[in-house]
């Protein structure tokens, strides 16, 4: 694992935030003297998305500059961030754009920059996201609690996007090429078993399967698994209206529920259990909605 220079991910970070790196100014370029990021960590860019962007920047102008770094010894700028914007730029002809330009970066510093700004700022697909936020636990020794901080978002949900990365290649491939969504991508990684879940993710290319078709399947998954003999507790009351409704609860959550009568004869509690981070994620989206 690379050592990360400097005070690590919180350095990088909190320069981007305060856009604290010496050098910064706003000027105009010209599109022909920018290069592409050879750090960016989206692979695929929507072909109508960008030409709607382009139709965008034609009626109303670049709304914000991109992000560029100059090496000394080079004569090209590279993208820091705003690849997208800067490829619309191109299909609306434009001849110049706005870009923030940073000076002499290091190499780490090119790549933890180019990885934040873009998970910030750029509407990255799951897989991407995924992969860059890979690529800053790898390179700068971040935690997924790190991450989870910067980004504003919740350790489960870092966890969950990482998770994704399990699935096989091809279903990986179909998430990156808009195929199915995040939605889909997240139903299917609660599926433990490989072979359902392939045949899953062939049902949602074939037959246009919803967020919440793949739910049901995952959720018929968990509740056909066998279950546990329970013991009854010692001083047990369940009625067998309850252990119906456990039985319903069950089949709609796809996990295990136990509902628990209390002292008095109205009032207990339902507890819910959840066997990992993505069953927790699963059966939270389930009662919200």
């Amino acid at each position: 694992m690379r050592k990360a220079l400097g005070r690590g991910i919180d350095s990088l970070i909190t320069k981007v935030q305060n856009n604290d790196i010496s050098g910064d100014i706003v000027q105009r370029f010209p599109l022909e003297m920018i290069k592409p990021n050879p750090f960016q960590p989206r692979r695929n860019f929507d072909g109508k998305a960008l030409e709607e962007l382009a139709e965008s920047i034609k009626e109303r102008g670049l709304i914000q500059p991109i992000s560029v770094w100059k090496d000394s010894d080079s004569e090209y700028h590279f993208i820091l961030a705003g690849e997208r914007r800067w490829r619309a730029a191109k299909l609306a002809g434009l001849v110049e754009i706005e870009v923030i330009v940073k000076k002499d970066l290091t190499e780490e510093q090119k790549l933890g920059l180019s990885l934040l700004e873009n998970i910030q700022r750029e509407d990255l697909n799951a897989i991407d996201t995924a992969l860059a936020y890979q690529k800053l636990m790898v390179e700068f020794g971040a935690t997924q609690a790190d991450i989870a901080q910067r980004v504003h978002k919740s350790r489960a949900a870092v966890s969950n996007t990482l998770r994704l990365l399990e699935l096989d290649e091809d279903i990986l491939q179909g998430i990156q090429n808009g195929r199915i969504d995040a939605g889909h991508a997240r139903a299917l990684i609660s599926i433990p078993d490989r072979a359902k879940r392939r045949e899953a993710y062939q049902r949602i290319v074939a037959e246009k399967l919803s967020v919440r078709d793949v739910e049901r399947i995952a959720q018929g998954f968990h509740s056909d698994r066998p279950k546990t003999a329970r013991k009854p507790r010692a001083g047990s009351r369940k009625t067998p209206e309850a252990a119906q409704l456990e039985a319903e609860l069950e089949r709609h959550l796809g996990t295990k529920v136990e509902i628990c009568h209390g002292p008095g004869p109205q009032n207990g509690k339902i507890l819910i259990h959840y066997f990992s981070l993505d069953d927790l994620d699963r059966v939270t989206h389930i009662l919200k909605r």
